[in-house]
């Protein structure tokens, strides 16, 4: 992006027939919404911000990965998304002045953009056109939501936990050339356990059932994912 006019930028779902997100895709938004904007960067496993904190700005994700998060009464975390590069964050603050709606933590090092609560004021202001892209971001979000409350609600310990692989595969998996997709983030078993929001021992248990099969294998931290069609079978189970 050339500096000085880079464009606020979001990862917007593609469908596939059956309705759930099959990857992501980096989609533009018309007003340079970031341009000039304060850099910040996070350490893994630092908040960007909390739960009921004032919405002070928001941010662009430049590079790194984030987890929203929401924390019940007793304690158990729910990921409600992974965000990749491009990702815009904290953008509902913005929009109904109320305090954040969920926790975001960097899942690694993260460089983000920074505009302030007046600045974003300032800027929308000048360039209305920029509400109905997020807008369309909103939206799409609330559709990951209700899937994710659908999987919870009727899949497979196997099948949720296959659906977070894949996804996390789409966002930040690499082709090893041999077909098969390495996920070089160091994911550990908890987060899996709070994106398909199933018991850390569930997932314990179906990991060393897959590793055995050779569907998925985990070296050096890292998740490979091995027979991706036995991963798809599992999810749309």
């Amino acid at each position: 992006m050339e500096r000085g006019m880079t464009k606020a930028i979001q990862l917007a779902p593609q469908h596939n027939g059956r309705g759930r997100p099959s990857k992501f895709v980096l989609t533009p938004l018309s007003a340079p919404l970031f341009a000039g904007a304060a850099r910040r960067q996070l350490e893994a496993d630092e908040a960007l911000f909390v739960v009921g904190e004032p919405g002070d700005g928001c941010y662009q994700l430049e590079k790194g990965l984030l987890k929203v998060v929401i924390t019940s009464l007793l304690g158990k975390d729910r990921i409600l998304a992974i965000l990749g590069p491009g990702a815009v964050v904290g953008e509902l603050a913005m929009i109904d002045k109320g305090p954040r709606s969920a926790s975001v933590f960097a899942l690694k090092r993260c460089e983000l953009s920074f505009i302030s609560s007046a600045g974003f004021k300032d800027r929308t202001t000048r360039n209305p056109e920029i509400y109905q892209h997020l807008m369309n971001l909103l939206a799409a979000r609330l559709r990951q939501t209700d899937e994710g409350m659908a999987a919870s609600s009727f899949l497979t310990v196997e099948a949720r936990l296959a659906r977070a692989l894949i996804q996390l595969g789409e966002l930040a998996g690499e082709d090893d050339g041999a077909g098969r997709v390495v996920i070089r983030h160091a994911i550990g078993q908890c987060d899996l356990a709070a994106m398909a929001g199933v018991a850390r021992e569930n997932v314990s248990r179906v990991m060393s059932d897959w590793e055995r099969r050779q569907v998925v294998t985990r070296s050096s931290g890292y998740y490979h994912l091995i027979d991706i069609q036995t991963l798809k079978q599992n999810r749309d189970s």
